[in-house]
């Protein structure tokens, strides 16, 4: 069998495969109260349908100033837990596994209101200027994620990812270039990791499951972070009992990005081999053979799908094609699938 298909178990919970759907925002909660609404149900049911192993559901706030847009799903609310749950089943009476990230916009945020971050630097010029946090809002912070926590598990969810990735709240407080304060959050990388430390301790309070972090291992500008800098960070995750890093780049700052196929896996392959952890691929991945060759290689040990996804629900299916392999056929799709 291609490696692609073999199951994957992390801690005590097992994909079927290594085929992972990566968090996309949907921008579909059209009453901006942060709820499940159909299309989320239609949405993530159908890639299970399509037998991806796991499925991580988008950037999911845990405070309503923390959203990216004001149609983000939510989680800062016990109100939030029925429709979560309600989309955890769906997607489970498929067979595949569900994860879901939470997630702090931070100074990206395009809300009402104040937006907030670690030092009071707007992203562009057309962007609003954060409020630098304080200690106390700092603290509730990390209450924020600990309390979404516990709903999250409520739910039903398999997995947690933290979202440290793409200029968002918490990557803003780990790259030098987003944040320059001089207290004992800023400064050094052991600084400027303490509010993610302080977070995945709260969240580890609440929570036995696998848990993954996803980062922008590169920043893509200078004084900014790369995924050799980005070991030692991933190392503390590690003794934090962090099970994989989902190692994506950029959106911190405005950066010219030189895109290609499979453009961060080589920042995976470097958080995998410096660390010794677990991590997942991602960026235009788009072929079974491709996937295949990351993970015969070690590259990654997962392959985290996005855009793909969106064009091909069944993307499953197509690469066992390439790559030989029997799957799983839903019995409803037997006559497309097989013949």
């Amino acid at each position: 069998m291609a490696k692609l298909f073999e199951p994957f178990t992390v801690r005590n919970v097992t994909f079927k495969n290594r085929i992972v759907q990566a968090p996309m925002c949907m921008y579909s909660s059209h009453h901006e109260d942060g709820k499940v609404e159909d299309w989320h149900k239609t949405h993530y049911a159908s890639r299970a349908v399509g037998q991806i192993g796991l499925i991580i559901v988008e950037a999911t706030a845990v405070h309503p100033q923390g959203r990216i847009s004001a149609q983000d799903l939510g989680i800062w609310h016990d109100n939030h837990i029925d429709g979560l749950a309600e989309i955890v089943r769906l997607m489970k009476q498929h067979g595949a596994k569900t994860g879901i990230q939470l997630a702090h916009a931070g100074r990206k945020a395009t809300v009402k209101g104040d937006i907030f971050a670690p030092s009071p630097i707007a992203f562009s010029e057309n962007s609003k200027t954060p409020n630098q946090m304080t200690a106390d809002q700092i603290e509730e912070l990390i209450q924020d994620f600990k309390a979404a926590t516990i709903r999250a598990k409520k739910a039903g969810f398999d997995v947690i990812e933290l979202h440290a990735a793409h200029g968002y709240l918490i990557n803003s407080f780990l790259s030098p270039l987003t944040n320059k304060r001089t207290d004992e959050y800023g400064g050094t990388a052991e600084n400027r990791y303490r509010v993610l430390r302080e977070i995945i301790d709260a969240v580890r309070s609440e929570w036995e499951g696998p848990l993954f972090v996803r980062i922008s291992a590169h920043d893509y500008a200078e004084g900014g972070m790369t995924a050799e800098q980005y070991v030692e960070m991933t190392k503390w995750m590690k003794e934090q009992t962090v099970d994989l890093i989902d190692v994506s780049s950029g959106g911190v700052v405005l950066a010219n990005i030189d895109v290609f196929p499979g453009y961060q896996v080589t920042f995976s392959e470097t958080i995998k081999q410096g660390t010794d952890i677990e991590t997942g691929a991602v960026g235009l991945i788009t072929t079974g053979i491709q996937a295949e060759e990351i993970l015969k290689n070690n590259r990654a040990d997962l392959i985290f799908l996005g855009r793909e996804l969106l064009r091909d629900p069944y993307w499953a299916f197509k690469a066992a094609k390439e790559l030989r392999t029997e799957i799983q056929v839903p019995k409803q799709y037997e006559r497309g699938w097989l013949f």
